[in-house]
């Protein structure tokens, strides 16, 4: 007796990769013809998400990649809600102006006990800035115009370590980005600097609070003081906004006594990435605008950041023991230790992170902004998630990787030979270095564009 065949939907329940489906090409960029069974689909999609990186394991990134099972099941219950449809769901928009007020108090913003802060959540600390910034220009052309004084020509100042959303607003608003070109050892925004490029058409200055190269937050304090005096001076109203993406919820629990938010006058906004080190998943950002409350002494995110900062402090030390590299970073500022090699005329950062790639580790290297360019750094940020095991592990892929590439002959001499040849005996070493660092940053980004 012949048995019955059974259909395409029977046999995926008993087996999904023996189905024609798994066998059969998918049109990459139109819509298939025909339908598959929900289990198919997700094992084709599945699959392909395996050739990722494992966020675990992606140190150059700041965004929180691990949270409490309870918080992703909050997440999964209230993922189909449209949430800026206040009306439909209040119970949710009551939920973020308590955060915003939370965040607000932890800033120190002057708002009394039954007071509302303002401000609100974002997708990002970009979409926050975005924001930020236009209210500055807006509240700048209003005074330019109460005045009968042109409104074209605004600009804001930054450093030249900005993260790449502040050139974002720049370009989209159409305001002039004036900045602070950076130095040699000193990889932030020079304050006096800053207020030297204030005009009368400058609607803000922007300090960082945990610049992404470095860690290191900007002196808002001097900052504040010193455009104190040169609005006493000129009659000006230039005001600063603190971009605290990756500090904002590190400095109150390990710096409390460290100046940077609305304690200062002259700051009149503040972003913070909640998906950074707000400790859950992208993308969350908060703005607010200037409130008063007292800070609890003791809470969970103290213990934390302090777990944080002893896995950097680990991760560094165990990097200087290796006698290779020079620790970039400091010791006040955003968990990460960033590094340079001591000695980059047979290899360079960009080998050691290619390198360590085969270990599954994502760590990034670069080159500073103008005046520094000829600086090439690693940076491993420390999430939550980042233990000392990690750590531990990471030193030693280090050593291996070193051990590995000072056996090879160098990959970058016949770069350096050539930049020799081009520029002549008067050709630096300096200027060689920023032609390999060229190199090598093509080189990765071509790897990176390679579809798979």
């Amino acid at each position: 007796m012949a048995l019955a065949r059974n259909s395409d939907s029977e046999e995926h329940l008993h087996s999904t990769f023996a189905s024609r489906y798994v066998r059969a090409v998918i049109p990459r960029f139109k819509m298939p013809d025909n339908s598959m069974p929900k289990d198919a689909a997700y094992q084709v999609i599945s699959d392909e998400l395996m050739l990722d990186g494992n966020p675990r394991l992606n140190l150059a990134s700041f965004v929180t990649t691990w949270m409490e099972p309870e918080c992703d099941k909050l997440i999964m219950e209230s993922v189909n809600k449209n949430y800026v449809d206040m009306d439909e769901y209040p119970v949710t928009t009551e939920l973020q102006n308590r955060c915003v007020n939370m965040i607000a108090n932890l800033f120190h913003a002057p708002v009394g006990e039954d007071e509302a802060a303002i401000g609100c959540g974002t997708v990002g600390s970009s979409e926050a800035i975005m924001l930020a910034g236009l209210a500055f220009k807006r509240k700048w052309q209003q005074r330019r115009r109460a005045q009968g004084l042109p409104t074209d020509n605004p600009n804001i100042v930054t450093g030249a370590n900005v993260q790449v959303c502040w050139e974002k607003f720049a370009r989209y608003f159409e305001v002039e980005l004036k900045e602070v070109k950076l130095s040699e050892g000193y990889y932030v925004m020079d304050p006096a600097k800053a207020v030297e490029m204030v005009d009368e058409n400058t609607i803000c200055v922007a300090a960082i609070l945990g610049s992404t190269l470095t860690g290191e937050f900007e002196d808002v304090k001097t900052l504040n003081d010193l455009l104190a005096e040169k609005n006493a001076e000129t009659g000006w109203d230039v005001a600063i906004h603190v971009d605290a993406a990756s500090g904002g919820f590190i400095a109150p629990f390990l710096y409390p006594d460290l100046e940077w938010d609305f304690r200062l006058p002259w700051v009149k906004s503040i972003n913070v990435s909640g998906h950074k080190y707000g400790l859950v998943y992208a993308g969350v950002g908060w703005i607010v605008w200037r409130t008063k409350d007292d800070l609890p002494e003791d809470l969970g995110y103290k213990n934390i950041m302090e777990n944080c900062m002893d896995n950097a402090r680990r991760l560094r030390e165990g990097i200087e023991m290796t006698g290779k590299f020079n620790i970039v970073s400091k010791d006040i500022g955003v968990p990460l230790v960033a590094f340079s090699l001591k000695d980059s005329s047979k290899h360079t950062v960009f080998e050691i992170a290619e390198s360590l790639r085969k270990f599954g580790w994502i760590i990034p290297a670069y080159t500073m902004p103008a005046d520094a360019q000829h600086i090439a750094v690693l940076r491993v940020v420390i999430r939550e998630d980042f233990s000392r095991g990690l750590a531990d592990r990471l030193i030693t892929h280090i050593l291996q990787v070193l051990k590995e590439i000072e056996g090879l002959p160098s990959r970058i001499a016949h770069i350096a030979a050539a930049a020799k040849v081009s520029g002549g005996e008067e050709k630096t070493a300096k200027m060689s270095l920023e032609d390999i660092a060229k190199y090598w940053k093509r080189l990765v980004e071509n790897k990176r564009n390679i579809v798979c």
